[in-house]
């Protein structure tokens, strides 16, 4: 948790926002993980603590993110407001996400489920992932896409609806240690 945590902060200060909401949420996700592996008896105070943290976040800032989901190191969230990431949502490392994102469960049978996310992602505000996905590695999704079907490595998803528009993907950066 430590090292995916000062990941974070690392990438927050980066862009010169070390303080901002979204800091603030991924601090409140990165606790409520590590006190899910806490023993029973320590958990009855740090659940608490965490579900108030997380309610504050919240209601503060419009961020919820599961702490089931599984998040690599580097999460930068830009801009608070009307973000929402679901239990089991796996995000690779070095991911961004803007305002009004929302990253969750659909889908029926066979096809039920979460989306699987690279590294290296960026996700624009407005945009919706859902369902039983995967969004490759470097990939590049536009404001107010809706994407529910899988998306290749390099990708540059653009609205209306989905539409794959390059293969230029994300900006490259110094990749971070993969999601386990």
């Amino acid at each position: 948790m430590a090292s995916d945590l000062a990941a974070d902060l690392a990438r927050a200060r980066q862009y010169g926002d070390a303080l901002s909401p979204g800091v603030h949420a991924v601090v409140v996700y990165r606790f409520g993980r590590w006190a899910l592996q806490r023993p029973r008896a320590a958990r009855l105070v740090l659940d608490s603590l965490y579900v108030m943290l997380a309610v504050v976040v919240r209601v503060l800032w419009g961020i919820e993110i599961s702490r089931r989901a599984r998040i690599g190191p580097g999460l930068y969230i830009a801009h608070a407001g009307g973000i929402v990431i679901g239990p089991n949502v796996v995000i690779g490392a070095a991911c961004n996400l803007s305002h009004d994102v929302t990253i969750g469960r659909s889908g029926h049978g066979e096809n039920y489920g979460m989306p699987v996310i690279g590294d290296d992602v960026y996700i624009a505000p407005g945009a919706k992932l859902f369902g039983k996905i995967r969004v490759g590695d470097n990939v590049k999704i536009g404001a107010n896409a809706v994407v529910h079907r899988d998306v290749p490595d390099n990708a540059v998803v653009a609205s209306p609806g989905f539409q794959i528009v390059s293969f230029k993907g994300n900006r490259r950066r110094a990749p971070l240690q993969k999601v386990s």
